[in-house]
Formats: structure tokens, C-alpha cells, sequence
């Protein structure tokens, strides 16, 4: 990583990236990330291939003509509308262009396709029929919420939505109560005040979290707290614009007593793990033997 490419390894580097966009390799598809907000963010090489692919496949005809318009690109290729609707119909065709010799870019409303968003389908099939994807990458919503939050960034995970049915929702908050990584969320502002009451009764009200609004744009806005903190702010407030929501990960809790690792396990499957998961989230929380600890259970029962 710290060595710099010699001048041959450079020009053979500068090549590759010239043929990438010449026509003159076999047919592949192309996740180019877009902006999620501001329109400079957009990289030379999404310029590039815009302008160059045969063929520009877009969550939204409308944002996609909205964004060569701000950057001053013209499409040269055709273009086409892929979105969750017509994923299952749409991907064949698409597959098929790609036998053809034809480069697809697949570009969403903002940031990079397949990450909770149309585009997975797509690249599915095309490792299925070993056909060859590569990326432009670009803005993420998700990392630049994490690297914004002032929460713990080594180790994260991403949930995009969360369930809009408050049972569902519960049951997915269960699953990571002991999860100790920092978690990023994306979430609707009209269901930001639901999701922070779900997070504040499973989480705690002084866990610490982030809620990020409309990155990168004119009015973007960044909260910081705990989720008492932040549940009341989107309470008192009318919450637009997009919203990418980061939460501290579970603190590492002291090693109880058998007794209390036994009840702790038996808490989280009546609340529907099921034994062996919820064997595994108390003995890795408190740091026991998973097989002393199921064995404890079973004994206790």
C-alpha cells in the first residue's frame, strides 16, 4: 500500500483505465456511485462513462437527465429505467447486452447501486453467468454518516431500513441487542420519531447516537447524543430530508454470575431467538464458554 507504482507498472495502470472506457473490452457492467447530494462530489470517471457507455441503466430516468444536466454531460448510450419493480423482468435483457459486448452503468438516485438499492439483482446474475462487474466509486451515505457521527468507526455494520411494522421492528432491534460494533441505519422522516422511540426502549435511552440529515447538501445538519436526547429533538421538530442514523454499538458488560448469564439467555428467547443465538449473544457479551453456558441453561430448565 505505501509503495508507489514504478513507471512501467504506471503506464500499464494508465492503460488499463483508457481501455476501460474504449469499447475495446468484452461487454461488463458498471456500479457507478452518484452523488448523494451535492452535485461536485460527482467523480471524472462517472463523467466519463456517462457520456461513453452504450447503455446507462437508472433507478430514475428523471434524476439521471436532473444529474448530466448539473454535471454538462450528454448520455451517449441508450438508456434505461431499473428500478425494484422491474428488477426480475429488466436483469435478463441487461445480461444479455452484456453477452453482446455492451457496457451497462447502473446508477441509482444517489450513491452506490446494491447498497439498499436496486443493483443487487443485476450483479447477482451477472457473477451467476460469469460475466464481468467492476465499480466507480463514489459519495456513500453510509460512511460518510459513520465517519460524521463521532462514533467508534473501526468496527460497523450497515442495517439500511428498518421494518415499518412495530413488531417486526422490535424483533430485527432484539437481534442486535448485543451487537458491538457501530450500527448505521437509514430511515424516512416521517418514521424518524417512531424508529428512535423503537431504538430508546430496546437500546436505552443514554446510548449514544447520531442522527445525520441531508449530507452534503445546502442545509445539512448533524445531532449528536444520546437517544433520549435525540427522541426528544425529533418530537419537538418537523424532521425533513434524507436521514442516516448511527448508533453506538452495546457496551461490554462485566461477567455476572451464572445465575444472571442463565436469565439473560432465557430473556432473549422469550423474545423469539432462538436457544442457540441467544447462547451465543450472552457468552460473547460477557466473554464465558458458549458450551458451558448452553449447558447451564439446559441444566436450569
Amino acid at each position: 500500500m505505501d509503495h508507489e507504482p514504478n513507471s512501467t507498472q504506471a503506464g500499464t495502470s494508465e492503460q488499463a483505465a483508457g481501455s476501460d472506457l474504449s469499447g475495446d473490452r468484452p461487454g461488463r457492467i458498471v456500479l457507478a456511485a452518484t452523488p448523494i447530494g451535492n452535485v461536485g462530489d460527482a467523480s471524472a470517471r462517472l463523467v466519463e462513462l456517462l457520456a461513453s457507455a452504450d447503455i446507462v441503466a437508472a433507478e430514475d430516468t428523471r434524476r439521471l437527465h436532473r444529474l448530466v444536466q448539473s454535471l454538462g454531460v450528454t448520455v451517449g448510450g441508450r438508456i434505461i429505467s431499473y428500478h425494484e419493480h422491474n428488477e426480475a423482468t429488466k436483469t435478463a435483457e441487461l445480461l444479455d447486452q452484456v453477452r453482446a459486448g455492451k457496457t451497462i452503468v447502473m446508477v441509482t438516485d444517489a450513491g452506490m447501486p446494491a447498497v439498499s438499492d436496486p443493483g443487487f439483482r443485476l450483479v447477482e446474475g451477472a457473477v451467476a453467468a460469469g460475466l464481468t462487474v467492476t465499480a466507480v466509486p463514489g459519495p456513500s451515505a453510509v460512511l460518510t454518516a459513520l465517519a460524521l457521527s463521532g462514533l467508534p468507526t473501526d468496527r460497523f455494520c450497515f442495517e439500511g431500513f428498518l421494518p415499518r411494522k412495530a413488531g417486526e421492528r422490535a424483533s430485527r432491534l432484539a437481534d442486535l441487542d448485543a451487537e458491538r460494533r457501530t450500527m448505521v441505519f437509514f430511515e424516512a422522516p416521517h418514521r424518524l420519531e417512531a424508529m428512535l422511540r423503537a431504538l430508546h426502549e430496546r437500546f436505552g435511552p443514554d446510548r449514544k447516537a447520531a442522527v445525520c440529515r441531508e449530507l452534503t447538501k445546502t442545509y445539512e445538519e448533524v445531532l449528536r447524543g444520546t437517544l433520549r436526547e435525540l427522541l426528544q429533538w425529533a418530537e419537538s421538530n418537523e424532521v425533513r430530508g434524507e436521514i442516516a442514523v448511527v448508533v453506538g454499538g452495546a457496551p461490554e458488560r462485566a461477567p455476572g454470575t451464572p445465575e444472571d448469564n442463565v436469565a439473560a439467555v432465557n430473556e432473549l428467547v422469550a423474545q423469539g431467538l432462538r436457544l442457540k443465538d441467544a447462547v451465543a449473544a450472552v457468552a460473547e457479551e460477557v466473554r464465558v464458554s458458549k458450551r458451558e453456558l448452553y449447558a447451564a441453561v439446559l441444566a436450569a430448565r
